[in-house]
């Protein structure tokens, strides 16, 4: 069992993600309403994270899908830019996500939720039509082992704050398991 998480997150200082180097970021996506709920939704978070894995040099230490937003604990290989690697990611996502929706035929949420995405598109300039991810990323660069320990601490439980699972290492949608001795779905990098 992992440890509850004690909230510091006002004590750490947001950086910008495009330093070079391999920094070590902690970051939270918020996806445009509830998108993420379903498990065929999740997959597509699953899939892209194991492409830019393989084809991206993103290295994955820890990461967490819940309903509405994702947690990824990453860093860039030796000569990838981390924040070309994220870019894409989100680009891809939002467009396989609304994609997904529009032709889900069983979404019974698919009206009100491409509405929500054109209405938070029309309010960003930088969208031609629809927005899936909200805009702030959250970055924390990890630079202490405490840190580390806290935001690992933080992800992995957090399917079990919001009492989906008993255990962090139940939750597949996670890379708890990898932490317990187990493997997950994705090859993760243990700090």
């Amino acid at each position: 069992m992992l440890i509850r998480f004690n909230n510091l997150v006002d004590t750490f200082k947001v950086h910008d993600i495009r330093s070079s180097g391999t920094s070590l970021y902690h970051l939270r996506y918020c996806s445009v309403g509830g998108a993420l709920s379903r498990p065929s939704y999740k997959d597509i978070i699953v899939e892209s994270l194991r492409y830019c894995q393989n084809e991206k040099g993103l290295i994955l230490y820890a990461w967490c899908v819940m309903s509405n937003h994702i947690h990824l604990v990453v860093a860039a290989q030796e000569g990838c830019n981390l924040s070309d690697i994220l870019r894409d990611f989100k680009k891809f996502t939002s467009k396989k996500m609304l994609k997904e929706i529009d032709e889900n035929l069983q979404e019974s949420r698919k009206n009100w939720m491409l509405w929500l995405f054109r209405s938070a598109g029309e309010k960003n300039s930088n969208n031609v039509k629809y927005q899936f991810w909200q805009q702030d990323n959250r970055p924390i660069e990890l630079s202490t082992n405490a840190m580390k320990d806290q935001r690992l601490d933080y992800l992995h439980n957090n399917p079990m704050t919001e009492g989906l699972v008993c255990e962090a290492e139940y939750y597949p949608y996670s890379s708890a398991m990898d932490y317990d001795g187990s493997k997950g779905v994705l090859n993760v990098a243990l700090l």
